[in-house]
């Protein structure tokens, strides 16, 4: 149960050490105990634009990723905290707190590329945090969007003249949030009041035009309207005074302007509620090991210097799953065998059947455990392990049954080989005698 995980607080998932991004090993242990479909948030943006006080709240906390009042960025790399989520029971909400896009400090724009694409691969909701109004300035800081398709395949091998498409993309992307921090402007257009959603559609519309500044302009609203399958917006008043923004971490609701609580309370509600499950192409759900086995494959591809591909890391994923499904298959058919045969039995058939039967269930476990069985590989290797199993119960059963006759022949002749050296029969009619004991002990054997 997600319940049993105590997490007091954030770990480090994937740490950016600049040049490289590493796993921690700690972090993928936690997952890996996570046996419950989970819901993954991300939440992205450039540093100290108050991400952490919304992964905190979604956490059911006040502290916990580092709200960092400071300019230095505390978070370097892609932050992880595990709680059972509070709307959907036997669920785990799995929050992803991005280090700080941007931080002149790392200056790494490539790794910044990196945690983006990575933050889109792992969510199934992605929250892209900025300040002030959609402006220009804010589309642009989002051109890592622009630069996802260099950095993510859909499809282990397009053909060479086929481009992905994006609904390629879409199957997979997660849904879009766009939080708009002290946010100033009154909601409106054309002097009637529009709701946060309707001021990001508008904001989102492209311009008529073929220079390389329409280019521009356009090129990160097509992308976030391409690949995301749905958008939403939540704007958000200052929480309190500039000066105290360093202490939120020890402010009550009380101290914070209550628009901004409502606004908060609003967002988490939002999250909770409609964040969907991680789900792979095929609606295949993630749990924890899941999750854990597509982090590694998408830093094993980075590391190596390919491109993380959403194919890759479910063939990948199917390869660890079905290997281990047919061990329990076979583990399950051990057991049955084990409970139900005794050596050597009666006739060929009754071994036969019990080996039918027991190979019908180990199957079903097989069917049960396994996905993305490509060709039925897996299943294919499962039936030659169970074959190669009913041979060599075949053969144990012909020994023993030999062994058991040859055990029986002796006891039975034993009393007619001690009269033969005693010299019983060495006597007139003694032939006749050892025919008579001889056909009288062999039907005691065939009984």
């Amino acid at each position: 149960m997600a319940s049993d995980i105590h997490m007091p607080g954030p770990v480090c998932l994937i740490e950016n050490t600049n040049t490289q991004l590493v796993v921690n090993p700690e972090a993928l242990k936690i997952l890996s105990a996570i046996t419950q479909p989970v819901v993954v948030v991300a939440i992205v943006g450039l540093y100290r634009t108050g991400k952490s006080y919304l992964m905190n709240k979604l956490a059911g906390q006040q502290k916990g990723f580092s709200l960092g009042s400071t300019v230095q960025s505390h978070t370097k790399g892609i932050w992880m905290w595990c709680v059972p989520h509070p709307k959907k029971p036997n669920h785990t909400l799995v929050l992803l707190d991005t280090e700080g896009l941007g931080d002149v400090e790392k200056g790494d724009n490539q790794n910044d590329s990196w945690i983006f694409a990575l933050a889109i691969l792992l969510s199934s909701t992605f929250v892209y945090n900025s300040m002030g109004t959609i402006n220009q300035q804010a589309m642009d800081q989002l051109h890592y969007v622009t630069e996802l398709t260099d950095k993510i395949r859909a499809k282990s091998s397009p053909d060479a003249n086929e481009v992905e498409d994006s609904a390629d993309f879409v199957s997979f992307f997660p849904d879009f949030v766009w939080t708009l921090r002290d946010f100033s402007l009154e909601l409106e257009a054309d002097g009637q009041p529009i709701s946060a959603d309707e001021y990001l559609q508008n904001s989102l519309k492209l311009k008529q035009g073929t220079s390389p500044k329409d280019k521009n302009f356009n090129l990160p609203r097509l992308c976030i309207r391409k690949f995301f399958p749905k958008t939403k917006c939540f704007i958000f008043d200052r929480p309190t005074h500039r000066k105290k923004l360093g202490q939120l971490e020890t402010m009550h609701d009380d101290q914070l302007d209550p628009e901004f609580v409502q606004q908060a309370a609003d967002f988490c509600s939002y999250i909770f509620s409609n964040s969907k499950v991680k789900t792979l192409s095929g609606g295949i759900q993630v749990n924890g090991p899941r999750l854990e086995s597509l982090v590694l494959t998408y830093i094993n591809a980075i590391s190596s210097g390919d491109l993380p591909c959403m194919e890759n890391a479910i063939l990948a994923l199917a390869q660890i799953e079905n290997s281990a499904a047919v061990k329990k298959a076979i583990a399950h058919y051990d057991q049955q065998m084990a409970e139900k045969v005794e050596l050597p039995t009666e006739t060929l058939q009754e071994l036969l059947d019990l080996h039918m039967a027991s190979e019908k269930e180990a199957i079903e476990v097989f069917m049960k455990n396994s996905f993305k069985d490509v060709d039925h590989l897996f299943q294919k290797e499962l039936a030659a392990h169970l074959e190669k199993r009913r041979d060599d119960f075949y053969k144990e059963n012909m020994k023993a049954s030999s062994d058991r006759c040859s055990a029986l022949l002796k006891d039975i002749f034993h009393s007619l080989e001690e009269d033969i050296k005693q010299g019983v029969y060495s006597k007139s009619g003694g032939y006749r005698l050892l025919m008579q004991t001889v056909q009288e002990l062999k039907k005691k054997y065939l009984e």
